[in-house]
């Protein structure tokens, strides 16, 4: 997978948008980050040039699990370790479990959402 494809899967997703919030940020890396959206609460990012990992919210009792079956699979960069997790691409985990994860995610922040936001999606 490459950031294009991984790209059109996170837009995918009913009412998803992308922004790139970091523009100030000291960092070169965390200016690069492009944050998937729904309803303005995010369900994912990833930085556009290394496209090393992506950060995914994570049901916080899969996650001890998923970090147990893959190498790639570790606390979620810069965020809440209970609820976000960091998916490596050149790791062990396969193209469909991270579109899976990145599926849950979406559906994690959707079923959040107050009932007025989920009925405009």
């Amino acid at each position: 997978m490459n950031i294009e494809e991984f790209r059109a899967w996170c837009l995918s997703f009913e009412g998803a948008s992308e922004k790139m919030p970091f523009a100030k940020a000291s960092s070169e890396y965390d200016r690069n980050l492009l944050v998937f959206e729904v309803a303005e609460k995010w369900f994912c990012f990833v930085n556009i040039d290394a496209f090393d990992f992506c950060n995914i919210k994570c049901d916080p009792d899969r996650i001890v699990e998923l970090q147990a079956q893959h190498e790639g699979v570790t606390p979620g960069y810069h965020m809440n370790k209970k609820h976000w997790i960091s998916v490596h691409f050149d790791k062990d985990v396969p193209d469909e479990t991270i579109k899976e994860l990145v599926r849950q995610s979406y559906g994690l922040v959707v079923t959040s959402l107050p009932k007025k936001k989920r009925e405009t999606l």
